[in-house]
């Protein structure tokens, strides 16, 4: 089995942090191996000072839904306070942490420069930095590590907390080598030291780890949902639901004016590498078309070797509006979420350029074709971050 950052900071690392005053970032994913919490793990052993905790998107038990705002609060176990890094403000500001010396950070990532648990990590280095203290990362594995870097760099006018800091959309980096890339690369500066895992290999796939998943946010129950998210997840730019508010976001999409069996059969033309179409019917009980008869598609991967995560949902995405009338870009604060999803507006203009006789997947591989020299320029930077 893997031995996780957070075990070997109790076995043989807790010297790194002893007689600190700290203070940790977490949520209900940050466990070791038999499940125990990381909060309770620091809280329980005399050895640690824990002071303060901070919780991310989700809140610090994981108990808020997408997008919704985190309150400080005090935390019902340990009575410990609870600063909330997604509330009005999404920065650790340097007062947050006056009463601290290391702060500590351990989340399980899912490999997606779209999830924004890694930009509360950039955004805490910032803060950590500023105050003059210190930052220790816990490192877990990349879920979808086999999964092929893929993607552009996030465009400077593009940038936001669902995708900054020049990542490409698969960045193929654990939270250990996100945290030095953006501490070395962007010129944070903190002070920062990465508590590497043992006997784990870039080849794993989750499953391989005989590591327990607990899920870092509600909408990623599964390493499955993972391996679909970095493609599916731009649906969340759309008017169609990416099956929040049923068992299976991610992996179910559709809308209540859309023929199942004929998209089904569409996207099975395309002959997808390691995928296949069923058509598939729900009702989600929150978000997009709550409540309402929505039918679609359901994505199942069948060879997780062979898929492309990326082509799959830039293919689904294409098909969905060249072939339906009614599919709409979602606009917050007059701006396109796609194009905060997508790194720029690209993906959007060569869809929205496309008509009903255009090939949903030549649509996608056009797409993808354009990032390829950001692709090369990123493979380059990446190398000098590689922990294992």
């Amino acid at each position: 089995m893997v031995q996780l950052g957070v075990e070997r900071l109790l076995d043989d690392r807790s010297g790194a942090v002893e007689g600190d005053r700290l203070g940790l970032i977490t949520n209900p994913s940050g466990t070791d191996s038999d499940l125990n919490t990381t909060i309770d793990l620091l809280d329980d052993r005399d050895a640690f000072d824990l002071r303060k905790l901070f919780g991310p998107e989700h809140g610090i038990r994981g108990d808020a839904q997408a997008g919704v705002k985190v309150d400080d609060s005090t935390d019902d176990r340990t009575g410990l306070p609870v600063k909330s890094l997604y509330g009005e403000q999404r920065q650790l500001r340097p007062e947050m942490v006056s009463d601290v010396d290391t702060v500590i950070y351990d989340m399980q990532d899912v490999g997606c420069r779209f999830y924004t648990l890694i930009y509360t990590l950039a955004y805490a280095l910032e803060g950590v930095a500023e105050a003059g203290k210190r930052m220790v990362v816990l490192d877990r594995p990349n879920p979808i590590a086999p999964v092929s870097v893929t993607g552009n760099r996030v465009e400077e006018s593009a940038s936001s907390f669902v995708g900054a800091y020049e990542l490409p959309i698969v960045h193929g980096l654990t939270v250990g080598e996100l945290a030095t890339y953006f501490n070395e690369e962007f010129d944070i500066g903190a002070t920062l030291e990465v508590v590497e895992m043992r006997d784990w290999s870039r080849s794993d796939w989750f499953s391989d780890t005989d590591l327990p998943w607990v899920y870092p946010s509600p909408n990623m129950p599964t390493p499955g949902t993972a391996t679909l998210y970095p493609g599916m997840g731009f649906f969340e730019g759309t008017n169609l639901s990416e099956g929040r508010g049923t068992t299976k976001p991610f992996e179910l999409v559709g809308a209540p004016w859309i023929d199942a069996a004929e998209w089904a059969a569409e996207l099975s033309a395309q002959n997808l590498d390691g995928v296949a179409f069923r058509p598939a019917y729900f009702s989600p009980t929150f978000s997009k078309h709550e409540h309402e008869n929505v039918t679609g598609v359901q994505v199942h991967v069948l060879d997780r070797d062979a898929v492309d995560p990326v082509m799959v949902g830039l293919t689904v995405l294409a098909s969905a509006f060249t072939s339906h009338d009614e599919c709409e870009w979602i606009k917050y604060d007059d701006e396109f979420f796609v194009d905060k999803l997508a790194g720029g507006s690209y993906l959007r203009e060569t869809i929205d350029a496309a008509d009903s006789t255009s090939e949903p997947r030549e649509i996608a591989a056009d797409v993808t074709a354009h990032w390829e020299d950001d692709l090369a320029e990123f493979a380059d930077v990446r190398g000098k971050y590689l922990r294992y």
